[in-house]
């Protein structure tokens, strides 16, 4: 039996701190995706996969083109993170009890049992919470402070494919 830590991913990680920058732009503004990385200090690359997530689920506007970027959409404010969580997460289980070698417990065994329900509890302590509450203060001042990339002429171009 391979037991993973109870975490999240980091692509679920970066799903939430781009919501959460998104979350606190003002109005009409639209950063690019290269912006977010960057404010980010995470890799482009992997920040579109993110925001390519985040817009298949509705949580994100993606546009590109001139007036193109990024925005958070109402259900992106809304949502609980424990929905958001579990949508970036998959159904991957916190053990894998059938892989490459099999578990000799997994005809008998509990533990598997078990730590669903702590998983699922952990997502649920998340429910409880949305975007908008974790960009309240102070975590607010902390993204509205984060260092702007120098050249902001990208933010009018493409919103994925800059």
């Amino acid at each position: 039996m391979y037991l993973q830590v109870m975490q999240l991913t980091r692509f679920t990680d970066l799903g939430l701190r781009v919501v959460m920058r998104l979350a606190v732009a003002a109005e009409g503004d639209r950063p690019g995706s290269r912006q977010v990385a960057e404010e980010l200090a995470v890799s482009y690359t992997h920040a579109t996969k993110v925001i390519t997530r985040l817009a298949e689920l509705g949580i994100v506007d993606a546009r590109r083109g001139r007036g193109g970027g990024l925005a958070i959409t109402e259900l992106g404010r809304t949502a609980s993170v424990g929905w958001l969580a579990r949508r970036l997460e998959g159904d991957g289980e916190v053990v894998e009890c059938d892989g490459a070698q099999p578990c000799p417990l997994r005809s008998g065994c509990r533990l598997r049992s078990a730590l669903r329900r702590a998983q699922e509890a952990f997502f649920a302590s998340l429910d409880t919470v949305t975007i908008d509450d974790l960009t309240q203060s102070p975590t607010r001042a902390v993204l509205l402070g984060l260092p702007r990339p120098a050249d902001t002429d990208f933010q009018f171009s493409s919103a994925i494919g800059e």
